[in-house]
């Protein structure tokens, strides 16, 4: 007999075997036991995490020779055709190539017939989003109403393109995708078994690139098997894979920790001789720093991280608002990444970034640039900029700063109270919006005296007026006053004076007459009219 793939040869066979799913198996168990059973069950999640083998292990469990059971013998005639596919009353369906009404129809013509072997007649349909909405509708009364001697069993990889009318008539069960720690368990128990010997960092290197599916993670332990002729390392898998160790990763964050730029440099340089994906590279430097996060706040989950000395070492070199930092300019590094024409340039920048914006960067000296001899005088101020980490603008406000705050601890600013005919340029300085904004241009202020202003207002705009918004004038007036101001709004059919909306109306039609003028006294204008016997359309002027 031909080799058979790992993914094939270790299919689990019953629901102990299977692995991660322990929700799902411990519903259908309890109901296969108490004999409480759906006819339609619709299970849901990303490729390779046991929905087929999940299905045809509850059809074993229906049609078992040793009575309906959460245990199947797998010595049966009927447990051994499920195994083998050979079943008759097991009809296994791809719905991507069944997209037909017609061959829907087909498939349920021979529905009302009793199973000629099994105790149910099962209908297995695999990847079942790819049936059209007539397939969809041809499928909904069977699957509502079916006989009691059939079940149905619907795998899908995206069940948002089911209508709901058929999600509503089946028992729903979500396999989730897999832990890393999972597969690489798993990956560890095969090995054994096939007598093959693996270095723990190269399966955990599997794992992680298996992406939550156990089918692709044996896949892959196949590729690596072939790969490294029969013993697999770290350095075969990374090879193979074509990613980054966290050997690196971690040197890398080393040398961010450390503000060594040197260092960055040569990784990087390191990293483009061995053709690695840079992009790869700020993921797993992400997934490092968060690693050290959890590092730094529960440590307890280092327990099964590889090099959790060195994440150790890390959480307490790196302040954890640092962290914070570098994580934020990775994330949106991994954005412009691919934006950038130079790719390990594009790394380098993000990097570099890091310890530009590091809160306690001390690597990056200013360096003074050769004064000229007119600033001549300003020599010690460049001395004053040697220490690291300060600009020649915190050199100069410091001291100033540190006296102002000496001689006054607490200094209220108090503007002096304006005239009622400044109370257009009052409003625009009062940041209101809205109807508390409308409410103040269509106002005139009679008086404003130290703590007390009164505004008048046309009785026409009373519907402006209300006490929330009262309340959010007076204190926007506290605000540029400096002081606490009582507001006052009386009512008055004819205003002494032009309200702020008045003036910005009569503004606006005068700037639109100004333009209208330019426009006619332009040569080019006058000369387009002249030449083609044109017309100025004036609504159509807006001024600039």
């Amino acid at each position: 007999m031909g080799y058979q793939v790992l993914a094939r040869k270790w299919r689990p066979h019953q629901f102990s075997q299977m692995v991660g799913q322990q929700h799902v198996i411990r519903l259908l168990t309890n109901a296969l036991d108490q004999n409480r059973l759906h006819h339609a069950y619709l299970l849901t999640g990303t490729r390779g995490v046991g929905k087929t083998t999940l299905a045809r292990i509850l059809a074993k469990a229906f049609n078992c020779e040793t009575g309906l059971t959460s245990q199947p013998c797998g010595k049966c005639a009927a447990c051994r055709d499920i195994d083998a596919g050979t079943f008759i009353d097991l009809l296994e369906v791809d719905a991507a190539s069944r997209t037909k009404v017609e061959q829907t129809r087909e498939l349920l013509d021979n529905v009302p017939y009793a199973a000629t072997r099994g105790r149910f007649k099962v209908y297995l349909i695999d990847e079942v989003h790819m049936f059209s909405e007539s397939s969809f509708n041809a499928l909904l009364k069977t699957l509502e109403e079916p006989p009691e001697h059939v079940k149905f069993l619907l795998a899908t990889t995206d069940p948002q393109k089911i209508p709901i009318t058929v999600l509503s008539r089946c028992l729903q069960l979500n396999l989730r995708a897999l832990q890393i720690p999972e597969i690489q368990n798993q990956l560890q128990l095969i090995l054994k078994s096939e007598q093959i010997t693996a270095e723990e960092r190269a399966l955990y290197y599997l794992a992680h690139a298996a992406n939550g599916s156990m089918r692709d993670g044996l896949s892959l332990l196949d590729q690596a098997i072939a790969y490294s002729a029969g013993e697999i390392t770290e350095k075969s898998v990374l090879s193979m894979l074509g990613a980054v160790g966290q050997d690196r990763i971690l040197v890398l964050l080393e040398a961010i920790a450390t503000h060594d730029p040197h260092q960055i440099l040569q990784q990087t340089q390191l990293m483009a001789e061995s053709a690695l994906d840079f992009q790869s590279v700020l993921s797993e430097l992400i997934v490092l720093l968060q690693q050290v996060t959890l590092a730094q706040s529960v440590p307890e989950t280092l327990d099964n991280q590889l090099e959790k000395e060195r994440l150790a070492v890390l959480a307490q070199k790196i302040k954890p608002e640092e962290i914070q930092l570098y994580y934020q300019i990775a994330l949106l590094g991994q954005r412009d990444l691919p934006l950038t024409p130079d790719p390990r340039g594009g790394l380098e920048m993000i990097l570099f970034r890091m310890l530009t914006f590091c809160p306690d960067n001390t690597t990056w000296d200013v360096v003074a640039m050769p004064v000229q001899t007119e600033v001549a005088t300003q020599t010690p101020m460049v001395e004053a900029v040697k220490e690291p980490s300060k600009t020649i603008a915190q050199a100069k406000i410091a001291p100033i700063i540190k006296e102002t705050f000496q001689k006054s601890p607490s200094v209220s600013v108090t503007k002096k109270s304006p005239q009622p005919s400044e109370w257009s340029q009052v409003v625009s300085q009062l940041h209101l919006t809205g109807l508390n904004n409308q409410l103040a241009l269509h106002c005139i202020c009679k008086s404003w005296k130290e703590h007390h202003v009164i505004l008048q207002l046309d009785p026409s705009y009373a519907m402006l007026s209300s006490a929330e918004a009262k309340q959010k004038i007076q204190q926007a007036l506290s605000d540029y006053a400096g002081h606490q101001i009582k507001l006052d709004i009386q009512y008055k059919s004819e205003l002494s004076a032009q309200t702020p909306a008045k003036q910005i109306v009569k503004k606006e039609q005068q700037n639109k007459q100004d333009a209208v003028v330019l426009m006619q006294n332009d040569p080019i204008v006058k000369a387009l009219k002249t030449t083609f016997n044109g017309e100025i359309i004036e609504k159509s002027i807006k001024p600039n």
